[in-house]
């Protein structure tokens, strides 16, 4: 399959997961936001940063290391070292997945009333603590799938962890309403877990057939620690550039409510201003980014391989088109939602702050699709390092905006600093794409 042929048909199937999950995620907010409120879905969204910090620790750096491995050894023939380095990956992600949970739950405490500043996320951290070691090993066979270019698996399994995590926490609720139990948020992170572990039995199966079993005892012997200096190798910059970012992210998303109370907004309202912008408003932004996202996930691998080839032109060719699809695909989005952003506020999430929102944020569409695929293509030619450092910049400016913007303007400054971010990734990505195939012509 040529690589054309290979990055259009993966697209297509991520794509229309992506847009099926994301739908029934769209709504699954709705239902979160009328059932908890606009404070328990703060209390709920406030927790997601620890969530992407634990997850950027155990699964990510070793998933994108792992896919290039095993992309490696299939173009020289060696599968069976291909499924090796899987065997390891999982070895030291579920590993630290492990020690993550058990230090999760130990300091669940000063997490929660020091970095959180909210002593009532302390027993969703504990519950959230639990879906980790499953998360490390649905991110590692779907890393080893995405590096034989193979995008079924995953895109079924993304599907069936989003279809486990709404349906177990509506069955819940309906079974607190039923038998006169009161819920809290809590039930919608159990469903977090819920999702975790059935896309993980269904990645494990899928692996390895009904010999589950005889595989696991396989592992302990192929899958060892012979590959762990290589995959370490790549993995530890990856792993410590995510993790760095997301402590930036962290520090940010935890700093939005603190801000509000200084901007003189109380406790109460505060929360609920941030869970509308990041759980109703936000979301319904990046909803049409499931494109862009299953475009950066091709990328990555096909651009590695131009690059292997040494073809510039192909490279130039790939640059230009999916950067002007993007666009348009970004600028199509912004007007549809400058046009119809207070009518989704107000009819769907029933918040008119919703609406303003999502109105201020449309202008962000264009360079926000466009800046996964750019950064994806720089991480490509192996140039990691700058991408973090891109990326590092544009939170930057995110935090700034919270600590400086936010007292003065409330939440809008925080909005305005957004869109600066964008706009700097993208002609921070741009210039160096253009300087890159310039020096290399």
């Amino acid at each position: 399959m040529s690589r054309k042929r290979a990055i259009i048909k993966g697209t297509f199937i991520l794509t229309l997961t992506g847009f099926a999950t994301r739908f029934m995620g769209f709504f699954y907010r709705i239902f979160l936001s009328h059932t908890f409120g606009e404070e328990g879905v703060g209390l709920y969204q406030l927790v997601f940063p620890i969530y992407a910090l634990c997850f950027s620790l155990t699964s990510a750096g070793i998933e994108l290391a792992l896919s290039r491995c095993v992309a490696a050894r299939i173009t020289q023939g060696k599968r069976r070292e291909a499924r090796e380095i899987l065997y390891t990956s999982l070895l030291l992600s579920v590993s630290l997945s492990v020690i993550v949970t058990l230090l999760l739950q130990k300091y669940a405490v000063p997490i929660s009333e020091v970095f959180l500043k909210e002593p009532r996320c302390e027993n969703l951290l504990i519950i959230l603590s639990y879906a980790f070691p499953f998360a490390s090993v649905h991110s590692c066979i779907c890393g080893y799938y995405f590096g034989l270019k193979q995008t079924g698996i995953p895109a079924i399994s993304q599907f069936i962890e989003q279809t486990v995590r709404i349906f177990s926490v509506c069955l819940l609720y309906l079974y607190g309403i039923n038998h006169g139990i009161r819920f809290g948020v809590a039930i919608a992170v159990t469903g977090l877990i819920a999702g975790e572990i059935a896309s993980s039995v269904f990645c494990l199966r899928a692996l390895t057939g009904k010999k589950v079993l005889k595989t696991l005892a396989r592992f302990r012997l192929r899958g060892s620690l012979r590959h762990s200096r290589e995959l370490l190798t790549l993995s530890v910059p990856l792993t410590a550039s995510r993790v760095l970012l997301n402590v930036l992210q962290s520090i940010e998303a935890v700093s939005i409510p603190v801000r509000l109370q200084a901007h003189g907004m109380p406790l109460s309202e505060a929360l609920g201003t941030y869970g509308v912008l990041t759980g109703m408003a936000l979301p319904c932004i990046l909803f049409p980014s499931a494109i862009t996202n299953s475009v950066s996930t091709m990328l990555l691998p096909t651009v590695a391989e131009i690059q292997t080839l040494n073809n510039r032109q192909e490279l130039s060719n790939l640059v230009g088109k999916v950067t002007y699809s993007c666009i348009f695909l970004g600028s199509i989005c912004c007007v549809s939602l400058l046009t119809f952003g207070e009518w989704i506020g107000a009819f769907l999430f029933h918040s008119s702050m919703a609406g303003d929102y999502i109105i201020t944020l449309a202008w962000i569409c264009p360079f926000l699709y466009t800046n996964n695929t750019l950064i994806s293509m720089i991480n490509g030619i192996g140039k990691t390092t700058l991408s973090f450092s891109i990326n590092s910049a544009s939170l930057g400016i995110r935090i700034a905006s919270v600590f400086l913007l936010i007292p003065i303007f409330g939440i809008e400054g925080y909005l305005w600093g957004l869109l600066a971010s964008q706009i700097l990734i993208f002609l921070f990505c741009l210039l160096y794409l253009q300087y890159y195939l310039r020096k290399s012509s």
